[in-house]
């Protein structure tokens, strides 16, 4: 299965997302894979296999979120030079969202800018963070918000990748699969609650679907100045629950799907969801073992922490609400009273 992404406001960028076996890959340049010490263990000597380029390199990096800063991207930096890689040369992320992320960012400054491969490895990154060209770093204000908008030369999906992930990671990748089913297609969300991914065509069709709608997002919408911003839903919440806990206690889909329950309360108090709508993707959570609950430990501390998010401008909030179930809404006018309100239930 082949899905382009052509970036309607940019002509010159134009790539596909494969989802199959992961082929052979000829590149006449050198090419640097970026990693890091958990799934260079489990993959790195598959992908090697894969490959076929004028030298190879590998960087190793920590694995964690918390390593996820600019100290790593200058670390990356400074072994790309050591290898002398030039302007043509080629990095490949092999990895989950943090390695995309962070091997995206890298990219596009060595030399001002080479290019980069997606090799996702984790379902989260499949369906979601490899695709759409959103690098970036966190820092001591929050999550992300150091980065740039950064397209691969190609994503390569191979469900295979996905046997030695551990279950509570797999949970993680479908909070963000049923994240794009909530927010565009009622069809799309009765498939999941039925959806067996154990099943590897099922799995697949699953990605499939996720991917073409990021897609049709992405091509309408690279910078995220209108309806991509919509693929934040559960991620405004989310990212405060990540920053108060240190990016420790809550991998990130688990923080998404945190951040879609307070999404959902917000719209049930808004009138926006029936509140059998909302139990619905409670029950979808609650099967896959994803957490329907957070303690808020102080309301107006958690509330202040909005003010960081890359949405915010001109002082206002903007939040990502479903419409029921497959419809969607960016509100930046709900008050303070009463988002604390809503806060104050958790």
């Amino acid at each position: 299965m082949i899905i382009p992404i052509e970036l309607e406001n940019s002509s010159a960028v134009k790539y596909n997302v494969v989802i199959d076996t992961l082929p052979t890959l000829t590149f006449n340049r050198k090419v640097a894979i970026i990693t890091n010490t958990t799934v260079s263990a489990l993959h790195l000597e598959t992908l090697k296999s894969k490959i076929e380029a004028d030298e190879l390199f590998v960087v190793t990096i920590a694995d964690g979120e918390e390593f996820k800063n600019l100290l790593t991207v200058e670390n990356i930096l400074n072994e790309l030079f050591e290898h002398q890689l030039d302007r043509k040369s080629l990095l490949i992320a092999l990895g989950g969202g943090v390695i995309g992320d962070m091997t995206g960012f890298t990219a596009s400054l060595y030399q001002r800018g080479i290019g980069f491969v997606q090799v996702p490895t984790t379902l989260l990154a499949q369906v979601d963070a490899s695709v759409g060209g959103k690098t970036g770093v966190n820092n001591a204000y929050g999550k992300n918000l150091i980065g740039a908008f950064y397209q691969p030369e190609a994503v390569y999906i191979d469900t295979e990748f996905l046997k030695t992930l551990p279950v509570r990671e797999f949970s993680a990748g479908i909070a963000e699969i049923v994240k794009m089913a909530v927010m565009f297609d009622k069809a799309y969300f009765d498939f999941l609650m039925n959806a067996d991914f154990q099943d590897k065509q099922m799995l697949e069709k699953a990605i499939e679907r996720s991917v073409e709608l990021k897609a049709e997002v992405v091509n309408l919408d690279e910078k995220e100045s209108g309806i991509r911003a919509v693929l934040n839903y559960g991620h405004t919440f989310g990212h405060v629950v990540e920053y108060e806990t240190a990016y420790k206690t809550y991998v990130h889909g688990e923080a998404v799907a945190i951040g879609m329950m307070m999404a959902n309360a917000l719209a049930v108090e808004l009138d926006m969801m029936q509140q059998d709508e909302m139990d619905l993707v409670t029950t979808f959570l609650q099967k896959h073992n994803l957490p329907i609950s957070y303690e808020i430990k102080d309301v107006d501390a958690f509330y202040d922490k909005f003010f960081l998010d890359k949405k915010t401008a001109n002082n206002k909030l903007k939040f990502i609400l479903p419409q029921g179930i497959g419809g969607h809404m960016i509100r930046d006018d709900i008050s303070e009273e009463v988002l604390k309100k809503v806060l104050k239930a958790f």
